[in-house]
């Protein structure tokens, strides 16, 4: 299995999840049930919009005793509409749509909008009045977008199709926004037109009865009219088809697309997972980053950088690297961008002599030739010709900034215009060009020139290197090193199969946990369970001095707390007297029954202390996560997180962004760490969580990694089964 090359299971995904949806952007005729002639309500203003917004096709109004709306002959029921009808939009008080619906499926529509509120959000007599409409669908093969939402638009030439209660129909453009909140698509909307940005598709989700956002993605994953697409989500249902979708979208399809999304919503963690690290770790906001990261989505804070970012990417090149040049007017902006673009990450281009040169003959002697390139206060649209013409020349530049002030002596439009010219003159180049004209009302005539030419402005330069950023960070994941999802032969999948069927719902005790890694090839150091002083000497005897001693018990979360861990035992003697403490100690807080035994190990040597952790997400599945493991976990929280099962290259990957992957790669002449070793122990965990539903969380902390080489030791292990079946 590949990653993230498409497979047929992704192909067959793509295919099902899509199909249909053709009807709902792309119908013949419309239907709209439940209009009125009221101006400034929604079921008049949907009608409207589409007549206003000149879709080409019929437009049918059903209500039920009026004669016309807005001058078109009105129908009391789809049914008596004597023509074929491609879709039907709802907007029939809820009570009444499933009524209507069970209508439409009769009169042979495919495709149907249900702009009506009264659902699922209201309650458990709208969920019931959901899952009746779900039924209806299901029954006639309908694709349904709603409950309670905007509507959908597409702006295509040749359909010109506003199903929704947006005030006007916005520019056609090749950006598509998805969106659960209906009040945001009329906010966006808004924006969007301020910012003179055009869409290809705009969809509004609501309640997500049928159609999902793995359905809109599918579709526009081979949209001609899309090169970009937005979301906002506040739920996600079909985790692990969005990933499958994801990844074919912005990396392995023949047309590569961005995706950006804003997820809203924090879930709150069950009681079990505060007994394990990765699971009180793995919250559904962390766990939400890392899939976006593996799928290639760009997570964004906000509507406006995500626009700010979608403009960059929509509208320009992408860029080869992250070196960019500036070129400004004013010191105090240029500084300003210098220190945002390498706190972002980027860095400043070093110019070849050619360039150099150029500058230092086009420019005065006053002017700043270094990047950032300084064309001086009193700088006219010439300078700025020639700054631009040189570090569009220079092989070590990949992105451009220009920056403008207004001062007295600015020819603001005609350097707008300039900058278009010069663009449009080495756009062989493939480099992307980002502008900040800083201020407002002066600067307004020349944004709307940038703008029109399709060249991204934005009000502060910080702004620009933030998308400058996410820009980067897309070519990385398009470029980035693919590999296979490796499948260890060498498991005995029988013992673990036979141990986690057996097991009941909880924790297994640690001779089990121990049994399940070693038999999927994880280095487990040999142990034997004992009861008493003379068996934990005997064991001791057999394996060899020093040893640990370890109390077994699934009651006791953090054995160090209560002695129920001591190490480096080095003789008979040490080790009955541990056997004695432990068991006093334990038993002043717990009772004998919880004590299972005691597990004598062999001493692992020292080390650097990592953790390897899954835990079951109940949208993505199981969740694989790696970190500097110790006491510290959860007060450093440094880990980092992915969906099973992981290629051999995201395991190298998931190490290597830890803040603290310096500690293992050798600090100060210390020797590195067996950093292999941790990434084949990420690998055989994720075929082991991948071969078992029914492991609900499981944490090795730590691992005991050692210099490069030599390996590394599984110290502890907590594994909890829970069910599915």
């Amino acid at each position: 299995m590949s990653e993230p090359s498409i497979s047929s299971e992704t192909s067959a995904l793509i295919s099902s999840s899509g199909a249909g949806l053709d009807t709902i952007f792309r119908p013949r005729s419309i239907a709209v049930l439940g209009v009125t002639n009221t101006p400034g309500t929604v079921p008049h203003d949907i009608f409207v919009n589409l007549l206003n917004g000149r879709f080409n096709g019929p437009v049918y109004p059903v209500a039920p005793r009026k004669r016309h709306i807005a001058g078109v002959k009105a129908y009391d029921y789809v049914l008596d509409i004597p023509d074929p009808i491609d879709m039907a939009i709802l907007v029939f008080p809820g009570r009444v749509c499933e009524l209507a619906l069970e209508q439409c499926g009769q009169k042979g529509i495919k495709a149907a909008i249900i702009i009506s509120a009264g659902f699922r959000e209201v309650g458990p007599a709208g969920a019931e009045r959901e899952e009746n409409i779900k039924a209806i669908a299901r029954k006639y093969g309908m694709r349904l977008i709603g409950p309670n939402c905007l509507g959908a638009i597409n702006t295509e030439p040749d359909v010109q199709m506003n199903a929704s209660f947006a005030r006007a129909m916005p520019a056609a453009g090749s950006i598509a926004f998805i969106s659960q909140s209906g009040a945001l698509c009329t906010a966006v909307l808004d924006y969007a037109q301020g910012m003179n940005i055009g869409f290809s598709k705009f969809v509004s989700l609501g309640n997500k009865a049928d159609v999902t956002e793995v359905d809109l993605l599918s579709y526009l994953a081979d949209d001609p009219q899309t090169s970009v697409i937005l979301m906002y989500l506040e739920e996600i249902r079909r985790g692990r088809e969005l990933v499958q979708v994801a990844q074919h979208i912005t990396a392995a399809s023949k047309t590569p697309k961005p995706i950006l999304a804003i997820k809203g919503g924090r879930t709150a963690q069950g009681a079990a997972a505060a007994q394990s690290h990765t699971g009180a770790l793995a919250s559904s906001d962390v766990v939400c980053n890392a899939v976006f990261e593996q799928a290639g989505i760009i997570r964004s804070k906000s509507i406006e950088e995500m626009f700010n970012t979608a403009r960059l990417l929509a509208y320009q090149p992408l860029p080869r690297g992250n070196r960019i040049a500036i070129v400004t007017n004013a010191g105090g902006p240029g500084v300003m961008a210098t220190d945002a673009a390498i706190e972002r990450g980027l860095e400043l281009a070093k110019f070849a002599p050619e360039t150099k040169a150029k500058l230092k003959k086009a420019l005065p002697a006053a002017a700043n030739m270094k990047n950032p390139i300084d064309v001086i206060g009193d700088a006219r649209d010439d300078r700025y010709r020639a700054a631009m013409d040189a570090v569009y020349e220079d092989p070590n530049v990949d992105q451009i900034l220009v920056i403008l002030t207004p001062q007295s002596m600015t020819n603001i439009t005609t350097i707008a215009q300039a900058v278009c010219e010069e663009q449009k003159r080495h756009a062989d180049k493939q480099k992307p060009l980002m502008c900040s004209f800083m201020g407002a009302k002066d600067v307004a005539a020349g944004i709307a020139i940038l703008q029109n030419h399709g060249i991204p402005h934005y009000v502060l330069p910080e702004w620009a290197t933030d998308a400058m950023e996410d820009a980067v960070r897309y070519r990385r994941w398009r470029d980035r090193k693919r590999t296979r999802i490796r499948i260890y032969e060498d498991v005995d999948r029988d013992t673990a199969a036979s141990i986690i069927r057996e097991a009941s719902d909880g924790y297994l005790i640690e001779p089990l946990a121990l049994k399940v890694l070693a038999s999927y090839g994880l280095p487990v150091v040999p142990s034997e369970l004992t009861q008493t002083a003379d068996e934990a000497v005997a064991a001791a005897d057999r394996l060899g001095y020093p040893v640990v001693l370890r109390v077994v018990s699934t009651s006791i979360v953090h054995k160090f707390d209560v002695k129920g861990v001591m190490l480096n035992l080095r003789n008979a003697d040490e080790l009955r007297a541990a056997c004695r403490e432990m068991r006093e100690a334990i038993l002043e807080k717990y009772s004998a029954g919880d004590i299972a035994g005691f597990l004598v190990r062999k001493m692992i040597p020292a080390g650097k202390e990592v953790i390897l952790g899954l835990s079951r997400d109940p949208v993505f599945g199981h969740v694989i996560m790696c970190g500097l493991g110790g006491i510290y976990v959860e007060a450093l929280k440094d880990v980092t997180f992915r969906i099973t099962p992981i290629s051999e290259a995201t395991a190298t990957r998931m190490i290597n962004s830890l803040r603290t992957t310096a500690v293992l790669k050798g600090l100060r002449g210390e020797a590195p760490s067996d950093i292999p070793a941790i990434e084949d122990c990420l690998k055989r965990l994720s075929q082991l969580a991948t071969d078992f539903t029914d492991i609900a969380e499981l944490d090795i902390n730590p691992l005991i990694v050692h210099p490069a080489g030599q390996g590394c030791h599984v110290a502890d292990v907590r594994i909890r089964i829970q069910k599915l079946t």
